[in-house]
């Protein structure tokens, strides 16, 4: 008797995975991946120029807003009119905002000199994109000039 009692009072062995630590894990990670990609995806996106570059066509009348930057670290805005205005940096993102606000299908073009530190048209494209402009175009001249 002492035989069956002894097999009686233990436990068998489970054979079940225990999945909470499993699912905190899971947990734990899909928030790092959820707060991550938004910050991946904040970058600026340039189309380099190519050598020979193709002139853009102007589906509508609309004329493009152009921010020209001189080789001193002036900058200028063209709204189409014809004439560039002096404004300062901080004006820019003002500037942009209130034209897209009245035609949000307006190009947005940088006219820099090549002189022009890289980091600066960087910070001018950056700005750019918080106003809600949804691709910056680069002014070249072609090869024939």
């Amino acid at each position: 008797m002492n035989v069956s009692n002894k097999k009686a009072g233990r436990r068998r062995p489970m054979a079940e995975i225990n999945v909470v630590p499993y699912i905190d894990v899971t947990l734990v990670l899909l928030i790092i991946f959820m707060i991550t990609t938004p910050m991946l995806q904040s970058g600026v996106e340039v189309d380099l120029p190519k050598a020979q570059a193709a002139m853009v066509e102007q589906k509508d009348d609309t004329p493009p807003f152009i921010v020209s930057i001189q080789k001193e670290g002036l900058y200028f805005v063209n709204v189409g009119d014809g004439k560039d205005e002096p404004v300062l940096q901080e004006e820019i993102y003002s500037r942009v905002t209130a034209v897209l606000k009245n035609k949000p299908e307006t190009k947005v073009l940088i006219n820099a000199d090549k002189n022009i530190e890289y980091g600066t048209v960087v910070t001018t494209m950056a700005a750019l994109k918080n106003a809600g402009v949804p691709s910056v175009g680069l002014m070249t001249k072609s090869d024939e000039n």
